[in-house]
């Protein structure tokens, strides 16, 4: 007979957790694994809520298996560590993102891309090497293998930091690897939400010039004006898109939603690039003929790799990167997942888990 999730494991612990397709948190008691050799246990202090999160609480992608503790951007302070850990030390500072293990052999872990593992483990609604459910950072603490921890810089903040787990790296992968991170470069950001303006700090760090495209007119000012964009196009303007086309060296498109790409790709130079970070629900239709006639890529990228999210971590604290984000408590969170459905935040919900996690809400 299986058993519950309150007692699959040693360790008691307390989060929030959805049970069905409502997408509707509440509190949840379950249990974590004892801190192994090589896992690192920590106090979760801080978690941001990403776009992705939503997804899975109301199994827009099909594949959500209830109950789920959603939460992939978690930071807190660690508590305890395994015999053989050499990574960190109890009161450090860690954080961990979006997964929790992989194979370790296969070609992409060897290369240091555990995120391409066709065996990863996500860190919540994932399969653990024991067989039970990962559960992520909405809940009071986290017990991972050390490999799969980020140290955190001393004096960089732990609750504005927390969404470069994910919106941070997952835009900061593909302008490194598609060679988008060279000084002198025109970069495009499509979408102004969680990921968009934290891909807009990197490539002005990195000495691009930035322009920002948008359905919504009224982000100008923002873009511009707060966030240091150079430009800004409203896509759904082809006046403005046909005088901004050919001048792109790349795109980040940060878009969760349903949208053409053949406007988008019209912008690109001869040799550009158009990089997917965003996962519509739905396929999107990519329009061939524009590709062949400038030689230009549409391509995905997905979060990165262990080393290269460490690096990233290290970068954004050298150059002060912090996303813009709303604080919040957790009774707080089904709220804050209606307005994050409209957009309605600028630009990212972090919970203070710290604080306000109390197992008798």
């Amino acid at each position: 007979m299986a058993k519950s999730h309150e007692m699959e494991h040693p360790v008691n612990a307390f989060g929030w957790a959805a049970r069905d397709t409502t997408g509707i948190l509440s509190p949840f008691n379950f249990s974590r694994r004892a801190t192994g050799d090589l896992d690192v246990q920590f106090k979760i202090l801080y978690c941001g809520i990403c776009h992705s999160d939503l997804h899975f609480v109301k199994n827009a992608w099909g594949f959500t298996q209830y109950p789920i503790v959603p939460g992939h951007e978690m930071v807190g302070v660690v508590t305890e560590v395994g015999n053989k850990v050499e990574k960190v030390k109890v009161g450090d500072k860690v954080g961990v993102g979006c997964l929790v293990g992989s194979c370790r052999e296969c070609d992409s872990c060897t290369e240091d891309l555990e995120n391409y593992c066709s065996k990863l483990i996500i860190t919540y609604c994932g399969k653990d090497v024991d067989g039970t459910t990962t559960y992520g950072g909405y809940s009071d603490i986290m017990v991972a293998n050390e490999h799969f921890v980020v140290r955190w810089p001393e004096n960089f903040p732990l609750d504005a930091g927390a969404p470069l787990l994910c919106a941070g790296i997952t835009t900061y992968s593909p302008l490194k690897h598609y060679g988008l991170d060279k000084p002198g470069l025109h970069i495009g950001v499509v979408g102004l939400g969680g990921l968009g303006h934290v891909a807009v700090k990197f490539a002005k760090v990195f000495g691009s010039k930035v322009t920002v495209i948008s359905t919504s007119a009224n982000k100008k000012e923002e873009a511009i004006e707060k966030l240091g964009a150079d430009s800004f196009l409203v896509s759904g303007n082809e006046e403005e898109m046909h005088g901004a086309a050919g001048t792109l060296d790349g795109i980040i498109d940060t878009v969760s939603a349903v949208h053409p790409l053949a406007p988008l790709i019209s912008l690109l130079k001869t040799d550009g690039k158009l990089i997917m970070v965003g996962a519509p629900e739905n396929p999107l239709e990519v329009p061939v003929f524009p590709l062949l006639t400038g030689r230009k890529v549409v391509a995905g990228s997905s979060i990165g790799g262990l080393k290269e999210t460490q690096e990233m971590i290290d970068f954004a604290a050298k150059h002060n990167i912090l996303p813009d984000v709303e604080i919040i408590p957790i009774d707080y969170v089904n709220t804050a997942m209606e307005r994050l459905l409209k957009s309605d935040v600028k630009y990212r919900f972090v919970i203070d888990i710290g604080k306000t996690l109390r197992q008798n809400n």
